[in-house]
């Protein structure tokens, strides 16, 4: 029970960020987002902090799911296209829905852990099989530096959703070929 209520509070504290950012994350706002009793948050979580930390590591624990999901969903691909359409997949999971919140709440503490050593710990990003699809498309390709490559592919696409978080809409698939087309050139160009 004690667990499935840190859960409660710790979801309710993702949607808390999502809506109201860093400064409208309080015990008492988490309190009404979970329609628990006044101080239930606190009595779980003792400070801001702990609330924070619980928030960081339910995030993380979601979106490590979601990503193994999607590797297993979608093995190594077999040309660009594929590629190009499970990126696209990934970035309209980032935007709708329940990822959307999950996303500006990540965005959200991207950015205090700036400040934040220990918060940065827990966010660093981590293997995954998705991940490991791009890289493992790249080795298959022959692509110098598949690692580095990979890194910079899903830093692009990440910046696509931040713009897209940002302005609204989606992100264009012609974009996302762009990138994928730009991580199969060799150094050179070519």
């Amino acid at each position: 029970m004690a667990t499935e209520r840190r859960t409660l509070i710790a979801d309710a504290a993702l949607d808390v960020l999502a809506d109201e950012g860093m400064r409208g994350l309080t015990h008492r706002a988490v309190d009404r987002a979970a329609d628990l009793p006044p101080g239930t948050t606190s009595a779980y979580f003792r400070t801001r902090r702990s609330l924070l930390d619980a928030l960081v590591r339910r995030l993380v624990d979601v979106d490590q799911t979601e990503l193994r999901t999607l590797g297993a969903a979608f093995p190594v691909p077999r040309d660009a296209d594929e590629l190009t359409s499970g990126l696209v997949a990934f970035t309209e999971l980032r935007l709708t829905g329940p990822g959307r919140r999950r996303t500006l709440a990540r965005y959200a503490c991207a950015v205090e852990s700036v400040r934040d050593p220990a918060l940065r710990e827990v966010l660093a990003p981590r293997e995954n099989p998705a991940r490991d699809a791009v890289r493992d498309f790249l080795v298959a390709r022959g692509v110098p530096d598949p690692e580095e490559r990979t890194v910079t592919l899903l830093a692009c696409v990440d910046g696509l959703v931040f713009d897209r978080l940002v302005a609204g809409g989606e992100v264009p698939r012609a974009h996302v070929r762009g990138l994928v087309e730009a991580a199969l050139r060799g150094p050179d160009g070519g």
